[in-house]
């Protein structure tokens, strides 16, 4: 093997292990990570990780990236593995279940992503790629509803013109074509769903709901109704 690919593999392992102990950080103490505490438990000189990661912020980066990947492979698969695509309603849940799913299963990386803004960290234009998978995910959905005719136009109704008008903005942003009403319905659909997982991801649900699962669907199948999904 040559030598540059040596190199590669060596540091692709290194800054794989350095991101799995800023994992372990992230659980145990937040996202206020600190390169010295990583490099420490990896039992390195603090100066080394900088080689890999210049800052902080480039290693909450790349967590940040990780976290919208797995995020969004877990609804993209959950959504593909509903073999009756005509199923609107069935794949809208399994997605969101999945989404219920990886976020129990990652609770530290989760609020990485959707908990209180990192202090004096703000993050690049290179997480939006990711982070826009999963509501891409149900954006397709609607737009599979829409081209077949199950999910028609309802209509401006009572859609106040300044929101309109920032829909029509992400409609000519997406190229999807939906009308506003109909996107406002899915993106009204997707908060609700990030916010019924928050709530129960951050302790809000505690001694009100033990059937967490059961009580999560119901939601989930009202917004669908919401949404308009058959």
């Amino acid at each position: 093997m040559p030598a540059a690919n040596i190199r590669a593999r060596a540091r692709a392992e290194m800054v794989t292990e350095i991101k799995t102990i800023a994992r372990r950080h992230l659980a145990a103490e937040g996202a206020n990570l600190s390169l010295r505490a990583v490099a420490r438990d990896m039992g390195m000189v603090s100066s080394a990780i900088y080689r890999y990661f210049p800052s902080r912020d480039d290693l909450l980066t790349a967590l940040i990236v990780d976290g919208y990947q797995a995020l969004g492979d877990a609804a993209e698969g959950a959504d593909a593995a509903v073999t009756d695509r005509a199923d609107l309603r069935g794949r809208w849940l399994a997605v969101c279940h999945a989404v219920r799913r990886w976020a129990l299963a990652h609770p530290a990386e989760y609020a990485l992503l959707f908990g209180s803004p990192v202090p004096g960290y703000a993050a690049p234009q290179e997480t939006t790629v990711q982070a826009a998978r999963t509501p891409a995910t149900l954006i397709g959905i609607l737009l599979d509803g829409f081209t077949t005719g199950v999910l028609p136009d309802p209509g401006p109704g009572d859609l106040p013109d300044p929101v309109r008008a920032d829909l029509a903005v992400l409609r000519d942003a997406l190229s999807t074509g939906l009308p506003e009403a109909l996107l406002a319905r899915g993106a009204t659909g997707w908060i609700h769903c990030f916010g019924a997982v928050s709530f129960e991801i951050f302790g809000q649900l505690n001694g009100v709901f033990e059937a967490r699962e059961e009580y999560f669907d119901h939601q989930m199948r009202r917004l669908a109704d919401q949404i308009g999904l058959p």
